[in-house]
């Protein structure tokens, strides 16, 4: 009869050292298999800055939102409302630098996503320096995770120069198709816009030039960057009434009327004010907002548009909004405006007086003035 062997009992010495060694492997593989911690960095082509875990799981819902910003100081209800219709996932934020610097304070938005308007499960910002990153697998992955998105300010030359032509032109057109909220400043606000007024030839342009010649080489329109529903006929400008925007505003409706679309408006946003677009459409001028937003369109077309020669448009309709007001971009219409009226523009000026007068055009700069 055959018996079975009993186990070999372990003790003593030989034991201790199989534990140990079966512990190290233990932890040496959980090592091995633990997923990297975002941290920091800075590629030739962009610099990255990160809060949270952007390998988490993100947002359950997101909701339609498109946060338009004036610039000049921020917002809180405006970036609240990003976070909030990203459900609180990951949020990216995206600038552009041209001279390739790396400024630790250029991560200072993702913080406050965290700290100040969320939390929120991570915050990326991502710095562009050129084109080339618009084609980094690290940036393309940030941008088809993320929840919410935010343009900084800056130059939107920058934008239009790194990102048309490009997966980012797509990814960003497709998160708001989506239903994903996205929002943007000064710059950033500047190409929301269907149409949006680039600055490529490097200036900034002023209102008396843009009414003294709307085919200033200064006019320099963009057509086909980004394409939100809502925004489809619209050209946005940022700090507005302190910067005396409307007179180029005009400039540019005028031309963009004639030669593309009878239909579109503009829309500028003053400083530290902050219009939040629904998925109906409709806009509110956020609490918090220091200034107003306002409606720009031609009732008629220019009287007088050619190179060389001064604006002349016989109606010119402006509304301003404040907080008791509604903007219907459906329409191209203000609800309950705060102030309404019809101006006329010859010889580049305004015809007459108005409540608009004050912000159409300006004849100095602050030297101050970024």
């Amino acid at each position: 009869m055959l018996h079975g062997r009993r186990p070999l009992a372990l003790t003593g010495a030989l034991a201790r050292a199989l534990a140990f060694a079966l512990a190290f492997n233990v932890v040496t593989l959980q090592a091995a298999t633990a997923a990297p911690v975002a941290r920091d960095y800075q590629d030739p082509h962009f610099a990255y800055f990160v809060t949270g875990d952007p390998l988490a799981p993100g947002a359950a819902r997101t909701v339609f939102g498109i946060a338009l910003m004036g610039g000049g100081g921020r917002v809180d209800e405006a970036f609240r409302a990003i976070a909030t219709r990203a459900g609180h996932g990951h949020v990216v934020i995206l600038r552009a630098v041209s001279d390739g610097s790396f400024d630790p304070t250029d991560g200072d938005y993702g913080e406050a996503f965290m700290n100040e308007w969320g939390p929120v499960v991570s915050a990326e910002t991502i710095v562009f320096h050129d084109r080339a990153a618009s084609y980094d697998p690290r940036v393309l992955e940030a941008l088809r995770r993320a929840d919410g998105i935010f343009l900084a300010g800056g130059d939107q030359a920058n934008y239009l120069h790194y990102w048309k032509g490009t997966p980012v032109q797509e990814l960003l057109n497709a998160h708001v198709a989506a239903n994903r909220p996205i929002g943007g400043s000064s710059a950033g606000l500047a190409i929301l816009g269907h149409y949006s007024y680039t600055a490529a030839d490097g200036g900034s342009l002023e209102s008396k030039v843009a009414l003294s010649d709307p085919y200033d080489p200064g006019v320099t329109l963009e057509s086909d960057l980004l394409h939100f529903r809502h925004l489809d006929h619209v050209i946005t400008d940022s700090h507005f009434s302190a910067r005396c925007r409307l007179g180029r505003l005009i400039a540019f409706v005028a031309r963009l009327a004639a030669e593309q679309d009878a239909t579109v408006f503009g829309l500028g946003i003053d400083e530290h004010s902050a219009v939040l677009v629904d998925d109906t459409g409709q806009g509110r001028l956020l609490a918090g907002s220091e200034g107003s937003a306002w409606l720009v369109r031609l009732g008629a077309p220019a009287s007088t548009l050619a190179p060389g020669k001064p604006l002349r448009a016989g109606r010119v309709s402006i509304e301003r909004l404040d907080g008791n007001s509604t903007l219907d971009l459906r329409r191209g219409a203000v609800v309950h405006p705060a102030a309404s009226g019809t101006i006329g523009v010859r010889a580049g000026t305004e015809s007459g007086t108005s409540f608009a007068s004050g912000i159409l055009r300006r004849e100095t700069v602050p030297p101050d003035e970024d």
